[in-house]
């Protein structure tokens, strides 16, 4: 006798009747909720200029863009829904499942908003869908709500097939996978190209949130010094993560990315996100953080510090030589300079403290030649990046415009030298191994030069020492 065929019950909603009259009664004698669509000030119209700007780099063509749906985390649990970073810059829109059409018009993009409407009293959703139905999760911004804030026509996701139906089939694709359209349309790279470069310069809106964003991480670093003691005492590099992801969920939406928190021998891992080991004074502590903003907008900054208050003398060389090739990489920061001509200055001065030390075998010129790069081993990763929506922004541009574009007032970057000296490597000084020192800022270019948007944290180790004292 064949067995009875299993049939999963969500235990979340259970035990709710699942009956015509149990839903009846369900259904009415609701008040009213708020309904309020949160847009920060300015976002509305700072995705209006943004959709003009794609617009008018790609007349003629059909755009749709989607913000993607929450990810499974395990089992019947999800990740917390975070937008995708294109969708967001044309829309100022945070809510999931929702889909932008840019459809060309006389001189211009018609736009509209297709969104999830919300699962209230009356759906059956309301009750049974422990994700999404508001008897769980609480009221949601309706169609007319979200209208209003971002003063863009929305219309109900339901009407989204037919509007489907009725866009060319070379309409572009871009935004986070989505099952409805994913075969559908193309996901060309003159898109993703167009998208990012777009991005490469911030406007006034823009850069208002970064600073803000940037503030309430100058903020985190703080309380994370406030908690060293309790680190070393018994909490350990976690404890710090924890503080940091604390502050930054409180001040903003979260975190922008894995925070890292490296002490000790740990401190040379470039995505040491584990952040599983003990803290120990007389240890450096690296830690690489940034708040996401709640327009998520996010910073990134990155201080080692030591855990007691006062570096080793091999600590305090080490940072030296970081510091020196920060300054200079940051004087390359300015218009009409390059983003290779940032990078390159910092390698070539990190090498240079490597020869000072004698760990670099070779010449600097030859370490610094396309066929050398012997520097690389101690400094495996790049020397900064554009900062945005995402931490890693306007990625898809490609090398050579990403390299070799001039700069231009507006451009948001970071810029992070390091020397990361790992426990185990031979060809390094036993006083040294074990120690990883980075020094990231976020920086804006300006007509005349560059602003340390981070600069509320000092950079050298003097600096450091003092501020952590008061």
């Amino acid at each position: 006798m064949r067995p009875a065929p299993f049939t999963f019950r969500d235990p979340r909603t259970q035990p709710l009747p699942d009956t015509d009259e149990f839903r009846r009664a369900l259904a009415s004698d609701w008040g009213p909720v708020d309904r309020t669509a949160t847009v920060a000030p300015g976002a509305a119209a700072a995705a209006a200029r943004h959709r003009a700007d794609l617009g008018a780099e790609l007349p003629g063509r059909t755009l749709v863009i989607a913000s993607g749906r929450a990810k499974v985390r395990a089992n019947d649990t999800e990740f917390d829904f975070r937008p995708d970073s294109d969708f967001v810059w044309l829309t100022s829109c945070l809510a999931e499942a929702a889909v932008l059409i840019m459809r060309p018009a006389a001189g211009a993009h018609d736009a509209v908003l297709y969104l999830p409407e919300p699962i209230g009293p009356g759906t059956p959703g309301f009750s049974a869908d422990p994700l999404r139905g508001e008897l769980w999760i609480g009221p949601a911004a309706g169609l007319a709500e979200w209208s209003a804030a971002l003063d863009l026509p929305v219309r109900s996701i339901d009407e989204l097939p037919g509007a489907l139906d009725a866009l060319p089939a070379d309409a572009w694709l871009a935004g986070a996978d989505e099952p409805a359209i994913g075969d559908r349309f193309v996901r060309p790279a003159e898109l993703a190209i167009a998208l990012s470069a777009a991005k490469l310069v911030k406007d006034d809106w823009e850069i208002a949130q970064l600073r803000d964003a940037v503030d309430a991480t100058v903020g985190g670093f703080r309380a994370v010094v406030a908690e060293l003691p309790a680190a070393m005492d018994f909490g350990g590099e976690r404890w710090l993560q924890a503080t940091f992801e604390r502050h930054a969920r409180t001040f903003g939406n979260g975190v922008g990315y894995s925070t890292i928190v490296g002490s000790g021998a740990h401190a040379p891992t470039l995505h040491w996100t584990r952040c599983d080991g003990p803290v120990r004074a007389g240890e450096v502590v690296l830690i690489d953080a940034g708040v996401e903003a709640r327009t998520l907008y996010t910073a990134d900054v990155t201080r080692t510090l030591p855990a007691d208050g006062t570096y080793t003398p091999a600590q305090r060389e080490v940072h030296a030589l970081v510091e020196r090739a920060h300054r200079e990489a940051l004087a390359q920061v300015r218009p009409g300079k390059t983003f290779r001509d940032m990078r390159s200055t910092a390698y070539e001065w990190i090498a240079t403290g490597l020869h000072e030390l004698g760990i670099l075998r070779v010449s600097v010129d030859e370490a610094m030649s396309p066929t050398g790069q012997q520097h690389r081993r101690y400094l495996p990763s790049g020397t900064g990046h554009h900062l945005g929506l995402d931490v890693h922004d306007c990625a898809r541009i490609g090398d050579e415009r990403y390299l070799d574009d001039p700069l231009r007032p507006g451009a948001v970057l970071t810029v992070e030298p390091g020397l990361y000296f790992q426990a185990n490597d031979l060809t390094v000084p036993p006083e040294l191994r074990g120690i990883g020192v980075r020094i990231e800022d976020d920086v804006l270019v300006t007509p005349s030069g560059n602003e340390v948007l981070s600069a509320a944290l000092p950079s050298d180790a003097a600096g450091i020492e003092a501020w952590m004292r008061g």
